[in-house]
């Protein structure tokens, strides 16, 4: 018994081991960070010159900067939170989402944050047509299609997944149907 109690404290706390990996992340958000202004200042540079469709592929650039940078914010805190340790943060500075990603909803925020990132890559593609050949176009669409059949898959399979939930339980009041077995 007194070995268990003590395996079963190690095994417990090795999930502090993923503490560093999510300060790595921080550390490449700062460099995702870095990137975005250089991008940026590039951008504004451009300005004066740019045509319209210049700008438009330079704020896609942007935001896809933008995307990623969420992306990588949104596995820290879930991360961390839903495998390591609950943040010791006062409720005003904490938001909505973190209090009600679990591990499926996190999985549903990646998808739908790499969708996006996918999306974007696809209208650059297409607002820059001329300069991509149809290989690499046919490839960015197919890749794209790829990753929202597997939202898709990820949603469904997280919808039938989902535990039933007693009425007073749902936020709605209302009951989920619950499956024929």
């Amino acid at each position: 018994m007194r070995f268990e109690n003590g395996l079963e404290r190690f095994l417990f706390n090795s999930r502090w081991l993923l503490a560093p990996f999510y300060v790595g992340l921080v550390l490449a958000l700062a460099l995702l960070l870095y990137h975005f202004v250089v991008e940026f200042f590039h951008f504004a540079v451009m300005i004066p010159r740019a045509t319209e469709r210049e700008v438009i592929l330079g704020i896609l650039a942007l935001i896809d900067l933008s995307f990623t940078a969420n992306l990588v914010l949104i596995v820290i805190f879930s991360g961390y939170e839903n495998f390591v340790s609950k943040m010791e943060i006062k409720d005003h500075d904490r938001p909505d989402w973190m209090t009600k990603v679990d591990f499926g909803g996190l999985k549903q925020k990646l998808m739908t944050s790499i969708v996006a990132i996918s999306a974007i890559e696809v209208l650059k593609g297409f607002m820059n047509i001329e300069k991509f050949d149809t290989d690499r176009l046919a490839w960015l669409v197919g890749i794209h299609g790829v990753f929202l059949g597997s939202l898709l898959i990820v949603v469904i399979a997280d919808r039938i997944s989902e535990p039933m939930k007693h009425p007073a339980e749902t936020a709605s009041g209302r009951a989920r149907r619950k499956p024929h077995k």
